[in-house]
């Protein structure tokens, strides 16, 4: 058998292009793409998940690698790529979010510890549901079903010069109010239960002035809010379980031809 140039550039074809998509979703995709995770180690984990969706990622188009339509494709893969694996973040984003309304909230505003997903400076209250969330997606097998998803979106959008379309696009921005929609619902409880604690302080300073409600209701709230949060702990699982199956809906939704 005969190895012609094009047997060859057909084989890389088949590798480099969905390459691009699974590096830039992994780029983009929450615990995978953390700065506390060595480039290399990112890397080389997209290199063997192409090698194993590679031969699932449908017929390439036979066109020269170093043409002008190959860096349109290469491009359009990259995006699509980011733009899965920004869905994906923006779902974890939202308990970060909630836990630093919670926290401003309890006066723990100020106690913040460096997020190495983001590698910024993020409350320890966000921590803790982020942790929670983190054992979660591994523990209901959320890596798998975005390994899946991956899978999916090669025969829904295939390797071609187009890309997300203007509609996905338009869901995708959409995101951002979907993400501070639900961060209100996980804060709401804990916030209220505050707010009628800070309500009982102010009417006990005017029933008694000569009580220094600031050395006593600070720590107090702050025990407040330690409570509430543990009570308010049991709801992250079903708001996770929704808030990924609508993840999972929306990034469907996004890989449609139709947006």
């Amino acid at each position: 058998m005969d190895i012609t140039e094009a047997h060859i550039t057909a084989w890389i074809a088949q590798y480099f292009w969905p390459f691009c998509r699974i590096g830039a979703f992994f780029l983009a995709l929450p615990l995978i793409g953390t700065r506390s995770v060595p480039m290399n180690v990112r890397l080389l984990f997209a290199v063997a998940i192409t090698l194993l969706i590679g031969p699932l990622a449908g017929e390439m188009p036979k066109i020269q690698l170093l043409s002008l339509t190959s860096f349109v494709i290469i491009l359009q893969q990259i995006l699509i790529g980011l733009a899965l694996g920004f869905l994906v973040q923006l779902l974890f984003q939202l308990f970060i979010v909630g836990g630093q309304l919670i926290a401003m909230q309890n006066g723990l505003g100020f106690s913040s510890m460096i997020d190495p997903t983001n590698g910024l400076s993020v409350t320890v209250v966000s921590q803790i549901y982020l942790m929670s969330v983190n054992l979660i997606f591994f523990s209901l097998d959320g890596h798998l079903a975005l390994m899946r998803l991956i899978v999916e979106s090669f025969q829904s959008m295939p390797v071609t010069s187009s890309g997300v379309s203007p509609d996905g696009l338009y869901l995708i921005a959409g995101m951002g109010t979907w993400m501070f929609e639900n961060a209100m619902l996980l804060a709401l409880p804990a916030v209220i239960a505050l707010l009628i604690v800070n309500i009982a302080f102010g009417v006990m300073s005017r029933v008694a002035p000569q009580m220094n409600v600031m050395s006593v209701g600070f720590p107090l709230n702050m025990v407040t809010g330690a409570l509430v949060l543990w009570i308010t702990l049991s709801s992250v699982v079903p708001l996770y379980e929704r808030t990924f199956d609508e993840t999972l809906d929306l990034l469907l939704e996004v890989m449609t031809p139709d947006g």
